[in-house]
C-alpha cells in the first residue's frame, strides 16, 4: 500500500522519481500525520459512514482545480474503493504537485432500485484528509446486472456541487455498465431530498415546457459534461462499439469513453489523463516508469496518447502552453492572449 512519505526508494520500477517542491508543505503534514497515526489501513465495513457520505449534502470548493472520482460499486466492483485507496496517496501527491489547490471529491455509484446505499458522496478535500472521506466509502457489491444510477449521481453533481473558481474541471467515472435512461424523480426525492418542481430545479432546466419535464439521464449527463472535463474509464468488459460504449458515447461524444486494458492501471490512467491536459505529461511518465517496468510505462503511455486529451498548446500558433499557466496566460511565441 502507498504511504503519504515522498520516499520514492521502495518503488520497484525501473527508473527513479522525486516530487518536487510544489504542494510540498501539504505532502509532508500529510506523512507526519500517517507516521502519528500509524500504518495505514482500509477498513473493511458492512455499511458506509453515513455522516459523511450523505448525498442530501450540497458541497462547494474554492480550488480551480477540484476532481471529481467516481466508482460503479456494484457487482464485481465493489472492491476499486479500496483499489483507489492504496493509490490515494500517488494520485494526491503526483497531481498536487501540478496544480498545488488541487481538492478531490469521492463518490460510490449504485442502483437505486435495489441497493441500500446507491449513492455515497464525499466533501472536497485535500492532503491527509482524504483518508477519512474515502474510508468513508462502502463496496456494497449489489446493483442488478445492468444498467446502474449513473444518472443519478450526474443529477447530484448537477444540483449539488459549486465550483465558483474552476473551468471545466475534471470528473472521472469508473464503471462497466450502462445507465438507467430515466432517472425517477422519487429517487431524486428520496435518496438525495430533491422537490425538483417545488426548487424550480425543472422549469430552469426546461423552461417553462412540461413536456420535457422527465428526469432523462442522458441530457442530465450532457448539461454536466458541458460544465465538467467528463471521462468514463470502462474496465474490461465488453468490447468497443457495444452497447455500453454506444449510451456512454451518447452521454459524453465517444472520444470522452476510455477503455482501460488493465485494470491493476486504472489509476495510472485517470492521473495519466490529468497530467497530460495540464501539460505534465512527461513528469507522469518518469513517475510511472519508477513504479513499472518499461513495457507497462510504453503501454499506457501510448494509449494515453491515442485517446487521452491532448497537451495545451496556443490555438493561434501551437506552441507548448507551460503547465504552470492559470488564468490568462500571453503566449510567448505568438503574444496572442489565452484563457487557461
Amino acid at each position: 500500500m502507498y504511504s503519504w512519505s515522498e520516499d520514492t526508494s521502495d518503488w520497484y520500477g525501473s527508473g527513479s522519481y522525486r516530487y518536487s517542491g510544489a504542494g510540498g508543505e501539504v505532502r509532508a503534514a500529510a506523512a507526519a500525520a500517517e507516521a502519528a497515526a500509524g500504518s495505514r489501513t482500509y477498513a473493511h465495513k458492512s455499511a458506509p459512514n453515513p455522516t459523511l457520505i450523505d448525498p442530501h449534502k450540497k458541497i462547494t470548493t474554492k480550488s480551480a482545480n477540484p476532481i471529481i472520482v467516481a466508482v460503479d460499486v456494484t457487482g464485481s466492483m465493489a472492491n476499486w474503493p479500496f483499489e483507489i485507496f492504496d493509490r490515494l496517496p500517488l494520485l494526491y501527491n503526483t497531481l498536487s504537485q501540478y496544480r498545488e489547490d488541487l481538492e478531490i471529491c469521492f463518490a460510490a455509484i449504485g442502483d437505486a432500485g435495489v441497493d441500500r446505499w446507491p449513492l455515497q458522496v464525499t466533501d472536497f478535500a485535500h492532503g491527509y484528509d482524504l483518508e477519512q472521506q474515502l474510508n468513508a466509502l462502502y463496496g456494497e457489491g449489489g446493483g442488478g446486472d445492468a444498467p446502474e444510477s449513473y444518472g443519478l449521481f450526474a443529477w447530484w453533481v448537477e444540483n449539488h456541487v459549486t465550483t465558483p473558481g474552476a473551468n471545466n474541471p475534471f470528473l472521472i467515472v469508473f464503471g462497466d455498465a450502462p445507465m438507467h435512461t430515466k432517472i425517477p424523480r422519487q429517487q431524486v426525492a428520496n435518496i438525495l431530498g430533491d422537490k425538483p418542481e417545488a426548487e424550480g430545479l425543472l422549469s430552469r432546466i426546461f423552461g417553462n415546457s412540461k413536456d420535457d419535464a422527465d428526469l432523462d439521464a442522458l441530457a442530465t449527463w450532457r448539461r454536466v459534461a458541458a460544465r465538467w472535463n467528463t471521462w468514463f474509464l470502462r474496465r474490461p468488459t465488453g468490447h468497443k462499439g457495444d452497447d455500453v460504449d454506444q449510451q456512454w458515447a451518447a452521454a459524453l461524444g465517444h472520444e470522452k469513453v476510455f477503455h482501460i486494458d488493465d485494470e491493476q492501471r486504472a489509476v495510472d490512467y485517470a492521473m495519466g489523463l490529468v497530467a497530460r491536459s495540464w501539460g505534465r505529461f512527461e513528469d507522469f511518465q518518469t513517475n510511472l516508469r519508477a513504479r513499472q517496468d518499461e513495457g507497462k510505462v510504453k503501454a499506457v503511455a501510448e494509449k494515453l496518447r491515442k485517446e487521452g486529451p491532448h497537451a495545451l498548446v496556443c490555438p493561434s500558433c501551437g506552441a507548448r502552453i507551460p503547465a504552470e499557466a492559470m488564468g490568462r496566460y500571453v503566449c510567448t511565441f505568438c503574444n496572442s492572449t489565452l484563457e487557461v
